[in-house]
């Protein structure tokens, strides 16, 4: 399969990834190469720091439109240090239970919230 690389930093402007308005920016360039029919690489090249409220945008609501299985074999990250690689799989991991049962999560999470 063919790929295209997606510079993090070339998109954001910077290497603080930490926005969810980043995120969107980031999410709509992956969609228009993953309609395109063609995988996608995300570089972290330069990225210095890195959040969940950016990751959820930019890749965890792909789950939400996409199939799994086709994200499987159509995205992967490079130039990421193993921390963040880390937090980029439990935004996914999050993201795939959410997308699969939302009405449960969303349940389960304000169950959590009411016993604050």
């Amino acid at each position: 399969m063919d790929r295209v690389e997606i510079n993090i930093y070339a998109i954001v402007g910077n290497g603080f990834c930490v926005s969810a308005e980043d995120g969107q920016k980031v999410n709509e360039q992956i969609k228009k190469v993953l309609d395109r029919n063609i995988g996608v690489e995300i570089s972290f090249k330069n990225t210095e720091m890195l959040t969940s409220a950016f990751l959820n945008t930019a890749i965890g609501n792909l789950y939400g439109e996409y199939e799994e299985n086709m994200l499987k074999n159509s995205l992967s990250v490079t130039n990421i240090s193993n921390d963040d690689k880390l937090l980029v799989k439990r935004v996914v991991d999050t993201a795939k239970a959410y997308f699969k049962d939302p009405d449960r999560f969303e349940k389960s999470i304000k169950k959590i919230m009411e016993e604050d």
